[in-house]
């Protein structure tokens, strides 16, 4: 019997100007597809030109520079509907999605899609919604007690899976698919018997107990940091950029 974790899946990443789900925008995605653990990888890869300038701080981690995208990226509305095309047919086709910290990406990818297609994520999947595995919040439920940082570097140095090339889309997007497999072996009597979705509505709730206690920590710190708990899409928000 072949388990969920060594069958199909494919893999979304995205870079972006910034850590505002709301206000920033992609500059580069990445959409990978693996059909069999071990398997050929087939990626598909998006540049954008976001029409607004890239901050300094975004291009020291991804690398990406205001002129190169000017000069080789396509203008945004075109290839967010080519990036949710890409997914609703990942998902009509019943091939579960790794996104690593999914309420940042998909939340971002449906911002943009409002901004550029006054449309929605939803509004492409339509009857058959995306089945998401998300490796941050599988491992944090799974060993919840293990200190340290849980970034995808940390993740995967842990399960031993190559990071080659960080914070580009491509390569966050087939270690990120790597490593839901790594966590599922590790962890098979607890996840062989779930299918991806069940593991899916799980997730959910795994999330919102994951956010409530980070929100505790910062209010018993001082910080003065909002945690929301939706996953792995954040509601709009009536003032959204």
């Amino acid at each position: 019997m072949t388990h969920w974790y060594e069958g199909p899946l494919a893999a979304f990443d995205t870079e972006t100007t910034g850590v505002d789900v709301e206000g920033d925008r992609i500059v580069s995605a990445a959409l990978v597809v693996q059909d069999s653990a071990g398997g050929r990888m087939r990626v598909t890869r998006w540049l954008v030109n976001p029409g607004v300038p890239v901050p300094a701080g975004a291009t020291e981690i991804h690398g990406l520079t205001d002129d190169h995208l000017q000069r080789n990226g396509r203008w945004p509305a075109p290839v967010v509907e080519e990036i949710a095309r890409a997914l609703a047919e990942q998902s009509a086709a019943g091939r579960p999605l790794v996104v690593m910290n999914a309420p940042f990406d998909l939340t971002l990818l449906d911002r943009e899609l409002k901004r550029h297609r006054a449309s929605s994520l939803a509004g492409y999947l339509g009857n058959a919604p995306l089945c998401v595995l998300d490796p941050r919040v599988l491992d944090k439920h799974l060993d919840r007690y293990r200190k340290g940082r849980r970034t995808l570097t940390d993740l995967c140095e842990l399960y031993g899976v190559v990071l080659d090339g960080a914070h580009d889309a491509a390569a966050d997007a087939s270690a990120s698919l790597e490593l839901v497999r790594a966590v599922a072996r590790r962890f098979a009597t607890r996840l062989e018997r779930l299918t991806p979705a069940e593991l899916h509505t799980l997730q959910a709730g795994w999330h919102a107990a994951q956010a409530r206690g980070l929100q505790a920590w910062f209010t018993k710190s001082g910080t003065p940091e909002t945690v929301d708990p939706a996953w792995p899409l954040r509601p709009e928000l009536s003032a959204a950029a």
